[in-house]
C-alpha cells in the first residue's frame, strides 16, 4: 500500500508541479503525518522531493527530475506506445517520432494495429483539411470563421472559438463559443461548408454546456425487418435491441429522435420496413412517401 502511495505522490507532484501535505493527505485519504512519513521515505530513497514553507510553499520536487523508466511495468509501457499509436493515427504528425523514440527506450515494438479516417467515402481531401484545421484551433485557441448548413435550411455565417472535436454516433462534432449567439453551441463538421482561421486568439473560460448537448428528444420505437436487411439493421441498432424471428425477419426496439432524420431514415428502407409502433409514425412515413411519389411521378 505505502510502495503504491509513494509512487503516486511522484506522479502527482510531476503533473501539478507541487501540493501541500494536507492536499495529499485528503487525495490518498491518509493523514498529515503519513504524508510527511512518505517524504522522508522518498527523500532517502534518493527522489529529490523537498518542501518549502510560506504562503505559496508545499512540496516539489527538483525542477529537472526524470521519473526513470525502470519504475514503469510491462503491461504500462505498452499503454503508453498504445496511446501514441492512436494518436499518430489521428494525424498527430510528431507522434510518429515520439512513438519511434519510446518504443526504442521501452524495448518494445509498436504494433501498427490502428488507422483513422475523418472523411467520407469520396471526400478525403477536404474532410481531413476541415478536421486538422479545427483540430489546430482546439490546440492553440484560435478563432475560426465557418460558413454552416443548419438543421432548417439556412446557411450562416460565423465566429466560433473551437473548445471539443466529439465524435458520436458516427459523426464528428465541434463543441464551440458562438461570438454571434454568446453561447456554447455544437456544429457537425459534415455540414461545416468551409472555414477560416482568424488571427486573433480568446482565451477559454468555463462555459456551460449548450442545452442540447444531451442530444434530441427520443421516443421508442419498435420496427420489423426482413432478413436481407440485417446488414443496415445491424450498422444501426446495437445488437441488445435487436430480436431475430424464426423466419429471419428482425425486430428492433430502441429509443430514437421523432423528428426529419427518423422520417428520411425510415423512408430510405423504402417498403422493406414495418413501423409496429407508435402508430401515428407509420401515418407520418405515408404521407411522407404520398407526397413523393406525387413529385415525381411521371
Amino acid at each position: 500500500m505505502q510502495e503504491s502511495r509513494l509512487f503516486k505522490i511522484i506522479y502527482h507532484l510531476l503533473d501539478k508541479g507541487q501540493a501541500t501535505a494536507p492536499e495529499l493527505a485528503e487525495k490518498f485519504e491518509v493523514s498529515v503525518r503519513t504524508i510527511y512519513r512518505d517524504i522522508d521515505a522518498l527523500s532517502g530513497a534518493g527522489i529529490p522531493v523537498y518542501s518549502e514553507a510560506g504562503r505559496h510553499g508545499g512540496i516539489r520536487l527538483m525542477k529537472d527530475f526524470v521519473l526513470n523508466r525502470a519504475v514503469l511495468s510491462e503491461g504500462e509501457k505498452q499503454e503508453i506506445l498504445t496511446a501514441l499509436q492512436s494518436m499518430h493515427a489521428a494525424g498527430n504528425a510528431d507522434g510518429g517520432q515520439t512513438l519511434q523514440k519510446l518504443s526504442a527506450m521501452f524495448h518494445l515494438h509498436a504494433e501498427n494495429w490502428l488507422e483513422v479516417d475523418f472523411s467520407r467515402w469520396g471526400n478525403a481531401g477536404s474532410d481531413k483539411e476541415t478536421f486538422e484545421l479545427l483540430k489546430s484551433a482546439v490546440i492553440h485557441c484560435t478563432s475560426v470563421r465557418i460558413r454552416y448548413a443548419g438543421s432548417y435550411g439556412a446557411i450562416s455565417r460565423r465566429t466560433v472559438h473551437p473548445y471539443k472535436l466529439v465524435y458520436k454516433s458516427k459523426a464528428w462534432y465541434l463543441k464551440a463559443f458562438c461570438t454571434e449567439k454568446q453561447g456554447m453551441r455544437i456544429f457537425k463538421l459534415n455540414r461545416i461548408i468551409d472555414l477560416e482561421m482568424l488571427h486573433e486568439s480568446f482565451t477559454r473560460r468555463d462555459i456551460p454546456e449548450p442545452a442540447d448537448a444531451s442530444g434530441p428528444d427520443c421516443h421508442p420505437i419498435t420496427l420489423r425487418f426482413p432478413a436481407e436487411t440485417a446488414y443496415r439493421v445491424y450498422d444501426e441498432f446495437d445488437p441488445a435491441q435487436i430480436q431475430r424471428l424464426e423466419n429471419g425477419d428482425l425486430i428492433a426496439s430502441a429509443d430514437m429522435p421523432a423528428d426529419a432524420w427518423l422520417t428520411g431514415f425510415l423512408l430510405s428502407f423504402g417498403t422493406q420496413v414495418d413501423i409496429l409502433s407508435p402508430a401515428y409514425l407509420r401515418e407520418v412515413i405515408a404521407e411522407q412517401a404520398k407526397q413523393i411519389y406525387e413529385k415525381n411521378k411521371p
